[in-house]
């Protein structure tokens, strides 16, 4: 089931992925950060709100002189009589034991969001930020996850993945030798709440069953709000499919990047709720009957579903050969940074209202870049 994430301080200890926020002009909370202090707990303390408040009023007000009589009369307006060490939040972050003070919530999300502008309008930015987005699978996903997060493109995620760090996913993940056996999912919230702390996540670290679809997906009778949109990323076939399966009864758009050649998946569920799976490929079967195939079926599904005739020469190949010389399909860096770009960049575009059609896109850096002809050197002799 999942693990959700709670905005204020309370009597049970924080997860190892999940920041505390404290407040100091509540009285308990000033309690528990005196009690933090004394405990020896706090390897770092990291205090920089003064600049934080230099850039709110430059981003308040972009022509303001930078320091002066104006300057300081603008931050004391934004204290409003507050102490300096009382304003915002203090985050405290348990798995590498750092206290750092933010601005409030409003505040620290406009100076972070700021050079969005106008990229990403004030009021476009306030509607992404209270969207729910899912995420399934965190290789690519880490990356569309966190790319979304520094973004500002969903406030709200549910990520799901039952796997844990492993080195060989030192390849193509953000992480450290210090993350080796820490779940996926952890890594993925602990990177995102670095980010932005006052992000609302929920974990899924046992993955996704049949019995926990309905509620990842906020389903009626859950606790969880309805997801606006999916990125799905996982490598299991019957949890791709059914993944989509309850997406387009509950009118939800999924996103998927394949992770080669730039494939993009859009189904927009949400306005073709009689759509076709993977865009009418896959023989049409159901998440049951994907379960119950064999090795060799299972395979030929993902190729089919992938569009085999489509896939670059290396990844035809390489499926081919999973458990015989190859312990599973490859997947670059480059690849799943790509791919978290394509989906985010797509994601605010669905989200956003923008026209987006359900489709297979590519973005194919070896048809764009490596079969390119050489540019003359500027100055050559022709």
């Amino acid at each position: 089931m999942s693990e959700r994430a709670h905005g204020s301080a309370g009597p049970t200890p924080p997860a190892p992925w999940r920041p505390v926020l404290l407040r100091l002009t509540d009285p308990r909370d000033r309690a528990r950060f005196d009690s933090l202090l004394a405990s020896g707990s706090v390897r770092e303390l990291h205090d920089r709100i003064e600049d934080q408040l230099a850039e709110l009023v430059r981003c308040l007000d972009p022509g303001a002189a930078p320091d002066g009589p104006a300057h300081a009369a603008a931050v004391a307006d934004l204290l409003a009589g507050t102490e300096l060490q009382q304003y915002g939040s203090w985050v405290w972050y348990p798995w590498s034991r750092r206290l750092v003070h933010v601005l409030p919530e409003r505040e620290f999300r406009r100076v972070r969001t700021d050079r969005n502008r106008d990229k990403i309008t004030c009021v476009e930015q306030e509607l992404l930020l209270g969207r729910r987005i899912g995420v399934v699978g965190l290789s690519v996903g880490n990356s569309a996850a966190l790319t979304c997060a520094m973004e500002g493109v969903g406030g709200s995620f549910r990520l799901a993945d039952f796997d844990h760090i492993g080195l060989s996913n030192l390849n193509r993940l953000r992480a450290g030798v210090h993350d080796l056996g820490v779940a996926k999912t952890v890594l993925c919230a602990r990177q995102m709440y670095e980010t932005d702390p006052y992000l609302d996540i929920e974990l899924w670290s046992e993955g996704l069953t049949e019995d926990t679809l309905d509620a990842f997906f906020g389903a009626d009778g859950s606790d969880g709000a309805a997801l606006d949109l999916v990125v799905e990323e996982c490598d299991t076939p019957w949890v791709k499919t059914a993944v989509r399966e309850h997406a387009r009864v509950r009118r939800v758009p999924v996103l998927m990047d394949a992770n080669d050649r730039g494939m993009l998946d859009v189904e927009r569920f949400d306005l073709e709720p009689g759509r076709p799976l993977f865009h009418g490929r896959g023989g049409g079967l159901t998440a049951g009957e994907v379960r119950a195939l064999g090795p060799a079926a299972t395979t030929a599904y993902l190729l089919d579903i992938c569009d085999e005739a489509n896939l670059s020469p290396a990844m035809t190949d390489a499926l081919r050969r999973i458990g015989t010389t190859l312990a599973s399909w490859p997947q670059l860096a480059s690849g799943v940074v790509l791919g978290g770009a394509l989906v985010t960049d797509t994601a605010r575009r669905v989200l956003l209202g923008h026209p987006v059609a359900s489709g297979r896109y590519y973005v194919d850096l070896e048809e764009l870049v490596g079969h390119a002809k050489t540019p003359a050197t500027v100055g050559a002799t022709p």
